[in-house]
């Protein structure tokens, strides 16, 4: 069986617990949702999660009983700005209607009333939708900082050393870990990865993180990392961060770029793609499924 590697998006952060603690616990939580769009058994699954969100947070106070807009606002002042952009090629992708909240890439409007007449246009939990976007900016500004930032340095070498005291073959990457695997691979070129799976990409996000990423795009298109054999990017049609579509767009050597009805009402966790029956697809040749 070839050996998998899981990384994870924002919010999985788990205060208090140990590195180690949060591996096993979650490595085992991943085997099991992608042994049920598989139809085999977790033993059956060989993956291993790669944690690394506890650099992100390290020496950073837990924020208590505070709006998550309001604390986002305060901890990190330019993330209207960035949630204005986001809205604006959102808008271009989905056809909401936003030019009355946002002007000249700023949003003219305060940021909760943005984000309620986005929830309204969604047909999405207003207090669900607060919160989801102020933990997706959040974790976004912390790792895409600046290119050198420790933090950032940190988080995509656990993935690397992840994927090479593995010998994982497969990399699975949700949301926010796709870009801090895109970079780590290209960090280290000498990975040799099968199929790098990517599952609500957030690569192409203008502004916010495509203009961002290390190494930098050239003439508008992002690199291939060099390991990389095959690259399949999977995301869901409501997934409101995985924009502008299609990937290949920005990245023209993706080898396969697919857009599916995942789950409808939970448009970004990792659970539902790992469930999917596209997910089990691309993996099952490097997965042992007899029962």
């Amino acid at each position: 069986m070839t050996a998998i590697v899981a990384v994870h998006g924002v919010g999985h952060y788990a205060a208090g617990h140990s590195p180690a603690d949060v591996v096993d616990a979650r490595s085992a939580t991943w085997s099991k949702q992608l042994a049920t769009g598989l139809g085999v058994t977790p033993e059956q699954i060989p993956l291993t999660y790669a944690y690394y969100a506890h650099h992100l947070h390290r020496n950073r106070p837990v924020s208590q009983g505070a709006d998550p807009l309001d604390q986002l606002e305060y901890e990190h002042p330019e993330a209207a700005d960035e949630i204005a952009r986001w809205a604006e090629s959102l808008d271009q992708g989905l056809d909401l209607g936003l030019p009355s909240v946002t002007a000249q890439g700023h949003l003219a409007v305060p940021l909760r009333q943005f984000v309620s007449v986005l929830a309204e246009r969604l047909s999405l939990d207003g207090r669900l939708t607060r919160a989801f976007i102020a933990l997706f900016f959040r974790d976004v500004a912390l790792y895409l900082k600046h290119h050198e930032d420790p933090a950032r340095i940190a988080a995509r070498e656990e993935v690397a050393a992840t994927i090479a005291s593995t010998g994982a073959r497969v990399v699975i990457a949700h949301s926010l870990g796709s870009v801090v695997t895109y970079e780590a691979l290209h960090a280290h070129p000498e990975l040799d990865v099968e199929l790098l799976l990517t599952l609500g990409s957030p690569l192409a996000l203008p502004h916010g993180v495509f203009d961002r990423l290390s190494p930098a795009p050239a003439n508008g298109t992002g690199r291939r990392p060099a390991g990389v054999r095959r690259w399949v990017n999977l995301c869901d049609h409501g997934d409101i961060v995985a924009i502008p579509r299609p990937l290949k767009q920005r990245f023209p050597t993706v080898d396969l770029d697919l857009t599916d009805s995942i789950a409808p009402f939970d448009f970004h966790s990792a659970a539902p793609y790992l469930r999917s029956a596209a997910v089990a697809a691309a993996i099952a040749p490097f997965v042992e499924t007899k029962r």
